[in-house]
């Protein structure tokens, strides 16, 4: 089950080994940095942490759908679906970190947390997420491993962008500049790519699944259709799932485009060359973590996926002073730099077809 995978591979990372079957060599280069971790209590888990910030989330939430209800049917609604995207984001990084094994030490409690995050409130199946995630963080940046540098609507390499024809084509030619819009169709998308991936699903999982998924339609609907006329609640919900998908995709962009990318055919890398080399930081305070969700952190997460999010930012000066000792960039810059770094990787990879 994609949950049990998700949580055997933390395990496996959290112990001190690449993942299931290819244990981490004594005297790597990264069994002294999380012998430190281990040490300073980073991997133990923060469930009050999370239980509070849960809290204040559903509280939130509540506090959108009751403004909803008082301001009625008008397009003064349309205010509220900044505010819901954005607790929604919240709601999405909860639910990634339940699929990372750190909220809860048990997988049953956490698959609970990821269920009803993901499939009941947001309406994205979380069987769907963590297999895709999985594999992304098992080999970041690898061509033929990372679903997420896949050919799909967008490409990563100039390899990727020669065998476009078409729209294709053209719309490789035109990432960069795409991007940002094409992230306004994402969160529909992530509803529809969980519907696809139910057939993938054992029965039982797929019952439940199917089960939270259109139940979150349903309750969605209902609400939107109780409180405005049907015109409203379409355009409130284009424009809130708009926002929500461009938010999302604002938070994952930085991580890994226009980072180093494994050659297939090149040496394997170690845990640690692999997960830093190919994984950029975003520096910033409190209202940074607080939009990224922790992925600002992102070669702290991608080291320690099953690390607590609040212990990121504790484990980053251990890691950036490893790294130095052993010569190893680490990359971090500002939220604006990000952005650029990776708009500009994507303006390469269509280079040749322009």
């Amino acid at each position: 089950m994609p949950q049990a995978v998700t949580a055997t591979v933390a395990e496996h990372i959290r112990d001190g080994s690449d993942g299931p079957g290819s244990a981490q060599a004594p005297g790597s280069d990264f069994a002294p940095l999380l012998k430190a971790v281990r040490g300073q209590g980073l991997l133990e888990r923060r469930t009050g942490w999370y239980a509070a910030g849960i809290a204040v989330n559903l509280v939130a939430l509540g506090a959108v759908i009751t403004g909803m209800f008082l301001l009625g049917d008008t397009w003064w609604n349309l205010l509220l679906a900044l505010p819901l995207a954005l607790l929604w984001t919240r709601t999405a990084f909860y639910g990634h970190d339940a699929g990372h094994a750190q909220i809860t030490a048990g997988r049953k409690a956490g698959r609970v947390v990821g269920l009803v995050h993901a499939n009941l409130l947001l309406g994205m199946n979380e069987a769907w997420w963590n297999d895709k995630h999985v594999r992304h963080h098992a080999n970041p940046n690898h061509v033929d491993k990372d679903p997420d540098v896949g050919v799909g609507a967008l490409v990563w390499t100039q390899k990727q962008a020669a065998q476009r024809e078409g729209f294709a084509r053209w719309l490789t030619r035109n990432q960069a500049r795409l991007f940002f819009p094409m992230l306004l169709l994402e969160g529909i998308a992530l509803k529809i790519y969980g519907f696809q991936f139910l057939r993938r699903q054992p029965a039982r999982e797929r019952a439940l699944s199917c089960l939270l998924l259109t139940g979150h339609l349903a309750l969605y609907a209902a609400l939107l259709l109780t409180v405005m006329s049907p015109g409203k609640a379409l355009v409130f919900a284009l424009v809130h799932h708009a926002l929500f998908g461009l938010h999302l995709g604002m938070a994952f962009a930085p991580n890994h485009k226009g980072m180093e990318m494994p050659d297939p055919d090149g040496d394997r890398w170690g845990h640690l060359q692999r997960q830093v080399l190919t994984s950029r930081n975003v520096r910033g305070a409190f209202l940074t973590d607080w939009l990224l969700g922790g992925l600002n952190y992102q070669i702290e997460h991608h080291l320690f996926p099953s690390m607590p999010r609040p212990h990121l930012r504790l484990a980053q000066p251990l890691v950036k002073a490893h790294c130095a000792s052993i010569g190893m960039p680490y990359a971090e810059t500002g939220i604006v730099e990000s952005y650029r770094q990776a708009l500009r990787h994507m303006h390469e990879v269509g280079e040749p077809l322009r």
